[in-house]
């Protein structure tokens, strides 16, 4: 196993293989979405509905945009 953190605890090699980290880093990358497409449904809802600005649920629409963006940017020109 080539990862870093397996590398330095070796008894985690016992209980933690490649399609673990895979698995958890799917899963995030979901819930990441998930929670992002929520917030932007309920920033719209809110607005067409009741005509409220919301601030806040707009900030985490854009800081998921964001982040998003720089890291396909940051990875495109690591890799």
């Amino acid at each position: 196993m080539n990862h870093p953190i397996l590398s330095r605890i070796p008894i985690l090699r016992r209980f933690i293989d490649e399609r673990f980290l895979e698995h958890r880093r799917r899963s995030t990358s979901v819930a990441g979405f998930t929670s992002a497409f929520a917030a932007i449904a309920l920033f719209e809802y809110r607005y067409f509905k009741n005509h409220i600005w919301s601030w806040d649920l707009l900030a985490v629409a854009i800081t998921f945009i964001a982040v998003k963006l720089f890291m396909r940017l940051w990875y495109w020109f690591k890799d």
